[in-house]
């Protein structure tokens, strides 16, 4: 079994699945396909010479850190490092040691060092942080399953710090929060002695509404790492790489992108592009750890670009399922593009060319001897300034028992104060909203939809609320209403309905928004709204295959910076096409589709009334909009419709006073009614 066995059992065989068809899957499937290509047209942002892209740097480098969660950047905290034990073997120094990049987030670590740190260099051994992929290790951590590098590094001249993943490190976190079934809730430790929590929440698709991914942990915990690499007095804190597979190859381009203080980076197996995530569906092979919420929507390639102009290895293999050799193509054809500014630019005039290769050995996801070799010899040349040395496979050196590298050998030795395992609640800080001064309540209206629009809804900007394409003509097969669908974007079509006559062809002084299909009539919980007058109903798209795991749809619509209910949530804002037709309309859901009625308004204006029957009070429960909860949470949405009328039914839950608060405040408490 080699050594990313754990990866493969986890992600390939559900790439394999065979899933039932549903009328919506084809739909849905040229939508994404359509939006990534889209993005995929904008490397660099645009960017064709390096003094463009210079000039973007600085925004694109904010807006990378604000998509990994980590703007503006974490307190520095202090680390706490705490030795725990130290080993020898195979002629270097081990050390076991823990740090806390966060008050309580534990990263367990092992220190491969030489021996006589007396002999360090004048400014020290150059370092490397190795982080690691998915390897099931159980108790002892994933760490011990590359310990041969860190014997390799520390017998050639190197500090190696092999740092423990959030999900599989010795303290269990999650890194497939939406992916499906968190991994720790199922699973035992490899020793069979302790059997993890299983009272972890499943479908964690709030991370969503936060814009949270285990990403932006292993990120940060590599900054610290390095924060720790830089205390240490026989190490060059100029002289500091990152490399790693899979996980650790994603890690490796979060890391270098994020922090200038790495000079080599040396992913192996860790990106592709949108191309491959979404239209071949390679998404399906990968957790939630290897991607970040593309906020921006940026084409993935230019995270990668971050890393420029310093050394980068893009080291592939050519069989490997989930890093397909034609992505790895057009991600390296795009780097050569931006690296060639770089050796073209004045300022490289005289200096031997920038420090861009790849690497391609044969075979499938995993380390062989030549990628091995290659990755030292990348290292040798671009950390130590040694070209020529001779390299050995680190194969050479026999792996110890885990057990012998474990930071805290006995469970009772687990720190209580540990958070790993729920991290994602508080790493992201949810928004505080301060409410407005009085008389400055359309100042405060303004600037929070401004924050939305940026946050939450760029894929809205610049087009407008009507169809692209009329559909049929003819109602829903089967269904026996009247009515007819029309196309909100590439190949989304939605439909309007209605049961009996209307008082004109379309009568919009009612419209009721349903996001899981029609009623067979106006449902009965309508009528004491609607009483006798019409209704039209309007369905936003559905009805696609969804398979947990992998959950392809809902992931993939976060790699174009959308959600699956900010696409609800366009249909319903197309629902209504002019200002005319809005002013004369009554809007109404419930449950999802009421927030997904009160958003359409909120960012239209101009309806007469909404309606909201049983709405949610935060959206942790739902509807998922990317970094919502960043900005504010539904209680305040719903307050910032004021002074529209807004009926709340159901709403009497005390985090509804706060709605009624912001109406009185705007001058409004008498448009809202709460029953």
């Amino acid at each position: 079994m080699t050594r990313l066995a754990a990866l493969a059992f986890l992600c390939l065989p559900l790439m394999l699945h065979a899933q039932e068809k549903k009328p919506g899957d084809e739909m849905i499937y040229k939508y994404l396909c359509a939006e990534a290509d889209k993005l995929s047209q904008k490397f660099l942002d645009g960017a064709t010479t390096i003094d463009e892209w210079q000039a973007k740097r600085p925004r694109l480098y904010q807006e990378y850190m604000d998509m990994l969660g980590l703007w503006p950047l974490p307190e520095r905290t202090p680390l706490k490092a705490t030795k725990t034990g130290v080993i020898e073997a195979h002629g270097v120094v081990v050390e076991k040691l823990h740090f806390q990049s966060k008050p309580g987030l534990y990263v367990t670590a092992n220190l491969y060092r030489p021996k006589d740190t007396q002999r360090a260099p004048s400014l020290g051994f150059p370092a490397v942080l190795y982080v690691c992929g998915h390897s099931n290790r159980g108790r002892d951590g994933n760490k011990t399953a590359f310990q041969d590098h860190g014997f390799w590094f520390a017998n050639n001249g190197y500090v190696c710090l092999i740092v423990d993943t959030l999900q599989m490190g010795e303290l269990h976190g999650v890194h497939h929060g939406t992916y499906g079934r968190p991994w720790i809730s199922i699973k035992k430790y490899e020793d069979g002695k302790r059997v993890l929590p299983r009272d972890v929440p499943e479908n964690r698709f709030w991370w969503h509404s936060i814009g949270y991914s285990p990403a932006a942990v292993e990120c940060w915990n590599g900054i610290r790492a390095i924060d720790y690499l830089q205390t240490l007095p026989y190490v060059d804190a100029n002289k500091i790489g990152v490399t790693g597979i899979s996980g650790g190859g994603a890690a490796t381009f979060w890391i270098a992108a994020a922090d200038p203080r790495v000079k080599v980076a040396v992913p192996v197996s860790g990106m592709a592009d949108l191309e491959c995530y979404i239209k071949d569906k390679v998404i399906n092979g990968h957790c939630d750890c290897m991607f970040l919420y593309n906020t921006y929507q940026w084409d993935w390639t230019t995270i990668a670009a971050l890393v420029a102009p310093r050394p980068l290895l893009f080291a592939n293999s050519d069989k490997d399922p989930i890093f397909p050799m034609d992505a790895n193509r057009r991600v390296m054809a795009k780097l050569r593009k931006l690296y060639a500014m770089y050796d073209s630019s004045p300022k490289a005039q005289g200096r031997p060319s920038l420090g861009l290769d790849e690497y391609v050995s044969q075979g499938g996801h995993d380390y062989r001897p030549d990628l091995r070799i290659a990755i030292f010899r990348f290292l040798n040349k671009h950390l130590k300034g040694d070209p020529k040395s001779k390299v050995e496979d680190s194969a050479q050196y026999e792996l110890l028992a885990g057990r012998k590298l474990r930071v805290f050998p006995e469970d009772t030795d687990i720190p209580k104060d540990a958070i790993n395992v729920r991290i994602d609640e508080t790493f992201i800080p949810q928004a505080k909203v301060t409410l407005p001064e009085k008389g400055k309540f359309e100042e405060w209206k303004k600037g929070m939809i401004a924050k939305l629009r940026e946050k939450s809804f760029r894929g809205h900007a610049n087009r407008a609320t009507r169809p692209v394409e009329m559909g049929a003509q003819a109602g829903l097969p089967g269904m026996g209403p009247q009515g007819f669908s029309f196309y909100t974007d590439t190949s989304i079509e939605v439909w309007f309905a209605w049961w009996g006559k209307l008082k004109e062809p379309a009568d919009y002084s009612n419209v009721i928004l349903h996001t899981d299909g029609f009623p067979d009539g106006t449902p009965k919980w309508a009528i004491p709204i609607v009483g006798q007058e019409r209704v039209m109903h309007f369905m936003t798209r559905k009805d696609w295959t969804t398979k947990s795991p992998p959950n392809y749809v809902e992931r993939s619509h976060l790699l174009l910076g959308r959600t699956v209910d900010d696409g609800k949530l366009w249909d319903a804002r197309c629902a209504c096409w002019t200002d005319d037709d809005r002013k004369r309309t009554r809007i109404i859901g419930k449950g999802y589709a009421g927030i997904l009625a009160a958003y359409a308004a909120l960012l239209d204006g101009t309806y007469k009334e909404i309606v909201v029957i049983d709405p949610p009070k935060s959206h942790k429960e739902g509807p998922h909009f990317l970094n919502v909860l960043r900005v504010l949470d539904i209680p305040e949405a719903l307050g910032l419709l004021a002074p529209t009328p807004l009926t709340i039914i159901g709403g009497q839950d005390a985090a509804f006073d706060r709605t009624a608060e912001i109406y009185r405040l705007a001058g409004a408490a008498d448009k809202l009614t709460r029953k």
